[in-house]
């Protein structure tokens, strides 16, 4: 049986960048004043819980594709592109919290490294169904 450390390391990287995320949208609902479940009246408030679900509607991207390209391609190729995205991820919310403008370095590198997993992990299935 393979043995798949390094993406099981980065999934789970994966899933403490969820929790650190929604403890910083916990974070700012206290320092707005505004308790849940309302969600609107402080910019950074807003901008935080968005960075957080805009985390969490890429994961079922990500995740699959993250080791669909390990199974097919490479664990430890998986786990460094699955890092980066992990790395884009929180650019992406340190930028955004500050302004809207400054989500777009982060998440440029997040959505590179997701669609670098799904383009790679498509074309090694694809190729071992032509060539089976």
């Amino acid at each position: 049986m393979d043995r798949y450390y390094l993406v099981a390391l980065v999934t789970l990287c994966s899933g403490l960048l969820c929790g650190w995320m929604g403890m910083m949208v916990a974070r700012a609902h206290v320092k707005a004043g505004i308790l849940p479940p309302a969600m609107t009246g402080d910019p950074f408030l807003e901008r935080t819980s968005r960075a957080h679900l805009n985390t969490l509607e890429w994961m079922p991207i990500f995740l699959p594709s993250l080791w669909l390209f390990a199974i097919y391609i490479s664990d430890g190729i998986a786990a460094a592109i699955g890092l980066v995205w992990v790395i884009g991820r929180v650019l992406y919310v340190f930028g955004y919290a500050r302004a809207v403008k400054d989500r777009s370095r982060g998440f440029a590198i997040q959505a590179l490294a997701a669609i670098a997993l799904w383009v790679g992990a498509f074309g090694a299935i694809v190729w071992r169904l032509v060539h089976a």
